[in-house]
């Protein structure tokens, strides 16, 4: 893609606040010297905002602070005025009932301090995987220049010589409690491990996902994905992206130019290629739905089908974050797609460059870990998206995390009408399920939970995985942690809260699942399903007032995104009318 440069010097938004010296001028200005500015930082050069998600009840952040002052430091440098922004900072550790409640909210307010604010561009300093989405959402719908620095991922964990991944051995070790297979000492011990440094989960989870998002549709400089929180590279990296976004304001290369639809089907395959969160679906359909592209499910499966999963991470692989950012990082990874045809080379970044002129010429240090394609996880990775009279809508599978044993299978279904459902049943002896059996959760959607929490990956009973099981077909209209696996099918859409057709399977039914056919399928006459439907009454919780109200009433489905509708699209960045 060619990008021209806007002409410079030329008159900036921030111009609206601090030019001149009329009496609101001096009022905003004025004002702004209360801090030590000198009056010559307000002569027209780009004013920037570093949106910093730093909170103490956002752990995976908590270090975004010093972060911000490398920002700062290449913004001085490049002639720019950098102003820190404290915003909204959902945490999914933290955050009750889920931090998916509260993305769209993020994105709102921060949308609006954009627009309200005198800044020229924005530095988006993010990390726990909501606040990536949430701050490209309204980038996208300012259209303000932008550009993404991530947290990074904190080091690799170690119990008793194995390698600890964030989330990943989460799951893994409260199995083996319940199994009886690890004792609840063992598993106080192996916590000590878990989260060793500063930054994000440093699995493939949808924190790590989500910035090689950022990085594959061009909005973060190339290798920002994967350098530790902690290494020193991770503050050059900060620092030379304060010195980018000054130009880039100077240039006027906005979020526009760059999220095209060719940048969004690159990072539907880079996903793929590194085994990525099915988080990412939902996140990547929000973002293009505020930029103003048409993206859908079937782009996902139409790009990421035939892309192999190459990435040896947890939870589909062995490794984690710190060797793949020794291995190269994401940069081998998209040198690998674009030599196999699969990237498309002449897609913008923001440092003003083609995403193929950035890797080229990068080199794999580490075949363990980036594998060749003869070695890879799987050949067809990516998110598998299936439909049928179970999901209509669709529903979507991640299959390098998947057994390969069971994408392929017919099983009885055990329903949990909701997550409370499930927790009270789920360790009793007497439950009527073995591992043939499908479990289907329902009311856990966007606005079932409501919020759509990461309860996918159901647990499963003790009873089975005490005979040795550690998988078995899961259904429904949740989300699940990209930290997790298993074969597990998510965001069934439309949700059971809305009335799709989850909403009335009973246990007993027959369902078939064949993800090579990408189906989906409640085995029960057609008649029967319209006569349940009819008959069927929402029984989830349902929100009389403040903000859980008005995001039930007016959230869409996960199929599109789980948006606030009235948020989609660019409304711009325009000045309003000052009031002083």
């Amino acid at each position: 893609m060619t990008f021209k440069p806007a002409p410079w010097p030329r008159r900036l938004r921030s111009q609206e606040w601090y030019a001149g010296n009329g009496r609101d001028t001096i009022y905003h200005r004025g004002w702004m010297k209360n801090q030590g500015y000198p009056h010559d930082v307000f002569d027209g050069r780009p004013i920037i905002g570093i949106l910093n998600t730093w909170s103490d009840l956002t752990p995976c952040n908590g270090h975004l602070r010093e972060l911000a002052e490398k920002v700062k430091a290449g913004i001085w440098e490049a002639g720019g005025f950098p102003v820190e922004v404290p915003v909204f900072s959902a945490s999914e550790n933290t955050f009750r009932p889920t931090a998916m409640m509260f993305r769209n909210l993020a994105a709102m307010s921060i949308e609006e301090q954009m627009r309200g604010q005198p800044i020229d561009g924005a530095v988006l300093l993010v990390g726990c995987d909501k606040t990536t989405p949430s701050l490209l959402m309204a980038a996208a719908s300012t259209d303000l220049p932008s550009i993404v620095v991530t947290g990074g991922p904190m080091l690799n964990g170690y119990f008793r010589g194995e390698r600890v991944g964030s989330g990943t051995h989460l799951w893994k070790f409260s199995e083996a409690v319940k199994a009886g297979e690890m004792t609840q000492e063992e598993f106080l011990e192996a916590e000590e491990s878990m989260s060793r440094s500063s930054g994000t989960c440093n699995t493939m989870g949808t924190a790590s996902t989500m910035a090689s998002i950022a990085e594959a549709l061009g909005m973060a400089l190339s290798g920002n994905a994967a350098i530790p929180a902690v290494d020193s590279r991770r503050r050059v990296m900060a620092q030379i992206s304060g010195r980018r976004i000054v130009q880039m304001v100077k240039d006027d290369l906005k979020p526009s130019d760059i999220m095209t639809k060719q940048a969004f089907e690159n990072a539907i395959r880079t996903n793929g290629a590194i085994g990525g969160s099915t988080n990412a679906v939902i996140h990547m359909l929000a973002i293009a739905g505020r930029v103003g592209v048409d993206l859908t499910l079937d782009d996902w499966d139409r790009c990421g089908r035939d892309v192999a999963t190459i990435v040896n991470l947890m939870p589909s692989g062995r490794y984690l974050m710190e060797e793949f950012y020794y291995a190269g990082g994401l940069p081998v990874v998209l040198k690998r797609l674009g030599e196999g045809g699969q990237l498309h080379k002449d897609a913008l970044t923001v440092s003003g460059q083609t995403i193929w002129d950035e890797v080229k010429d990068v080199r794999n240090w580490n075949e363990d870990v980036i594998l060749p394609l003869e070695k890879a996880l799987t050949l067809q990775g990516g998110i598998a998206v299936v439909r049928g009279n179970l999901a209509p809508q669709g529903a979507v599978l991640k299959p390098s995390a998947a057994s390969a044993h069971l994408l392929k299978h017919r099983g009885r279904a055990v329903v949990f009408e909701d997550i409370d459902d499930y927790k009270e049943r789920i360790n009793d002896d007497a439950l009527d399920i073995d591992e043939t059996c499908v479990m289907v959760l329902k009311n856990c959607g966007p606005k079932g939970y409501p919020g759509m929490a990461e309860v996918g990956n159901m647990g499963l009973p003790p009873k089975v995985l005490k005979k040795g099981i550690t998988d078995m077909v899961r259904i429904s209209d949740a989300r699940m942690s990209g930290t997790a696996y298993g074969t597990v099918v998510l965001h069934t859409s439309p949700e059971a809260a809305a009335g799709g057709p989850l909403a009335v399977v009973k246990t007993g039914d027959m369902i078939e699942l064949d993800v090579e056919a990408r189906r989906l399928h409640l085995d029960i006459p057609d008649e029967e399903l319209a006569a349940r439907l009819k008959a069927w009454a929402p029984n989830h919780e349902q929100v009389a007032s403040g903000y859980l109200w008005l995001h039930q009433e007016h959230v869409e489905g996960a199929d599109t995104g789980a948006d606030l509708g009235f948020l989609k699209g660019c409304r711009g960045s325009a000045v309003g009318k000052d009031s002083h």
